[in-house]
């Protein structure tokens, strides 16, 4: 895993870069989180491939109690992927509202995950 750093106005922007499932449990995403934090970054970048997906399964709560760790450190985060797979009404209203709110989004690219963070 890499983090690359894109500083936009006056926040510090990680991009976490991986081939790999880096976010498979609560666990993980905190001390990812916990990590970043610390190190002064104010947002985070991840991309769908780097989530189990389980996390796209709300009914296992798994996106709920990650995200709510998010919020809680006021880290704003965006998950970069394609989202039109997912057919489920509820995966899909959940992206929706997550978008509306703007501390979580659901992107579909780098681009737009600094776009939405420059605001």
């Amino acid at each position: 895993m890499q983090i690359e750093t894109h500083p936009i106005k006056d926040q510090k922007i990680a991009e976490v870069v991986s081939d790999d499932v880096v976010i498979s449990t609560v666990e993980d995403a905190l001390d990812l989180l916990g990590n970043l934090y610390y190190q002064g970054f104010d947002a985070m970048i991840v991309y769908e491939k780097n989530i189990t997906p389980t996390f796209f399964d709300l009914k296992t709560g798994l996106a709920g109690e990650i995200l709510q760790k998010f919020s809680n450190y006021r880290v704003r985060l965006a998950i970069v992927g394609d989202f039109a797979q997912y057919q489920s009404k509820s995966i899909r209203d959940f992206i929706l509202e997550s978008n509306k709110a703007g501390h979580i989004n659901f992107v579909s690219s780098r681009n737009e995950a600094l776009d939405r963070f420059s605001r």
